[in-house]
C-alpha cells in the first residue's frame, strides 16, 4: 500500500503550496535558482526547505502519504457516490483537492495485487487450501509426475539434438516439448502450493478444440485445455501489468458514444474511463477482503452484476449531463462496449501467455 501511494503521489504531482511549514524559505531555490517568496519555489514547484538526514528520507515518504490519504477521502465518497460530479469537477480544472485518475487507477492495482497476494480474490484464494494430509498427499503425487515429466523431456531434447544432426525436421518434438514445459511449469507450482492440483473434473470440460487461425491464440487455448491452472495463474500476473491497457482499449467504444458532442473531448473520456476502472478495482478490492473475513460472502455475485451498470449509469449522466433516457442507454451500451474491451484485454493476454 505505501509503494502503490508513494507511485501514485510521484505520478500526481507536487504538494499543495504552503503545506511545508519548516526553516528556510528564504534565498534562491535549490533546484532552478529562483528567488524564493513562499514556502514553494513559484517557478519549478520545489520546496524551499530541503532535509539533508537519514530521518528526512522518512519524513518526507510519510508526508507524501498522507498529503495523498487527505485528497484521497475527499476523492473516494464521490467516486462511489457521485461519480459523475467528480470526473466533471476534475475535468473543469478542480485538481488540488482531488486525487487523479491516473493517481488513483495506480494505487488501486497496487492494493488489488497485495490484496490478492494475502488474502485471494472475490471468491477466495488460488494457493492450495483443504485437509494438510491431502494436501501432502497431491504434493508428493506432483513431485513424481513432475520427476517423469523431467526425464522425458530430457529425452526428447536428446532426440531433438540426434535429428538436427542427421538435418532431418523437429517440428513434431518442439511441439511435444513445448507441453511437456508447460506441464512442468504447472507441476513446479503444485509441489511448491502455489496453486491446487487440478482436478480431472477441471479439465475434462475443457477439452475442445479452437482454430481462430491465429497460431498464438490456437497454441495459447491448447496450453489452457491442459493446464488452466497454471494459463489462470500466468493471466493473472500479466493482468497486473498490462491493466492500464484497458484505458485505450475502452476510449474507441466511450468516443462512439458521444461522437455527434462537440462539447467532449477524448480527454473527457480518460478521465471517464480511468476513474471508472479504478472504482471497479477497488470495489473488487473491497468484496475481496469482506471475503477473507466472511462477511457478506452471499452477496458478492449480486454486488458484481448491480454495481457496475448502477456506477455507469450515475457517472455517465452527471459527468456528462445527460438526461435519464440518454444516460440509460449509454449505460447498456457501455456495458456491452465493457465486455467487448474485457474480451479483447483477455485475448491480448492470452496471446502474450503463449
Amino acid at each position: 500500500m505505501a509503494t502503490g501511494t508513494v507511485v501514485a503521489r510521484t505520478i500526481d504531482g507536487a504538494a499543495k503550496a504552503g503545506h511545508d511549514r519548516g526553516e528556510g524559505h528564504h534565498g534562491a531555490c535549490l533546484n532552478c535558482g529562483t528567488a524564493l517568496i513562499g514556502a514553494h519555489c513559484h517557478c519549478c514547484g520545489q520546496s524551499g526547505h530541503v532535509h539533508r538526514t537519514a530521518g528526512a528520507l522518512f519524513h518526507d515518504i510519510a508526508h507524501g502519504v498522507f498529503h495523498f490519504e487527505g485528497r484521497t477521502w475527499h476523492t473516494l465518497p464521490l467516486l462511489f457516490w457521485r461519480p459523475g460530479e467528480l470526473t466533471r469537477r476534475y475535468v473543469r480544472g478542480e485538481r488540488v483537492n482531488f486525487v487523479s485518475p491516473m493517481a488513483l487507477f495506480l494505487f488501486s492495482v497496487f492494493l488489488m495485487v497485495a490484496v490478492f497476494g494475502l488474502v485471494g480474490g472475490p471468491f477466495g484464494s488460488m494457493r492450495m487450501n483443504g485437509d494438510p494430509v491431502k494436501l501432502a498427499e497431491a504434493r508428493t503425487e506432483a513431485a513424481t509426475e513432475l520427476a517423469g515429466v523431467e526425464k522425458r523431456i530430457a529425452t526428447l531434447a536428446a532426440e531433438k539434438q540426434s535429428r538436427l544432426a542427421r538435418g532431418e525436421k523437429v517440428a513434431d518434438i518442439n511441439e511435444q516439448l513445448g507441453d511437456l514445459r508447460s506441464e512442468q511449469a504447472a507441476l513446479r507450482l503444485v509441489t511448491t502450493g502455489q496453486i491446487r492440483p487440478p482436478k480431472a473434473d477441471d479439465i475434462d470440460g475443457l477439452k475442445f478444440n479452437i482454430d481462430t487461425g491465429v497460431p498464438a491464440i490456437d497454441l495459447a487455448f491448447q496450453h489452457l485445455t491442459r493446464n488452466p491452472e497454471l494459463t489462470a495463474y500466468k493471466m493473472q500476473s500479466s493482468a497486473y501489468k498490462f491493466s492500464w491497457a484497458l484505458i485505450p482499449i475502452s476510449l474507441p467504444f466511450i468516443w462512439l458514444l458521444f461522437a455527434f458532442r462537440r462539447d467532449v473531448g477524448l480527454y473527457d473520456h480518460a478521465v471517464f474511463a480511468t476513474y471508472s476502472l479504478a472504482a471497479m478495482t477497488l470495489m473488487v478490492i473491497g468484496l475481496s477482503l469482506f471475503a477473507a473475513l466472511g462477511i457478506w460472502t452471499g452477496l458478492t455475485p449480486l454486488v458484481l452484476i448491480l454495481f457496475p451498470p448502477w456506477h455507469m449509469y450515475r457517472q455517465l449522466k452527471g459527468a456528462y449531463g445527460l438526461s435519464r433516457f440518454g444516460a440509460l442507454w449509454r449505460m447498456i451500451a457501455l456495458i456491452i462496449s465493457a465486455y467487448t474491451s474485457a474480451f479483447i484485454f483477455i485475448v491480448m493476454l492470452l496471446a502474450m501467455g503463449a
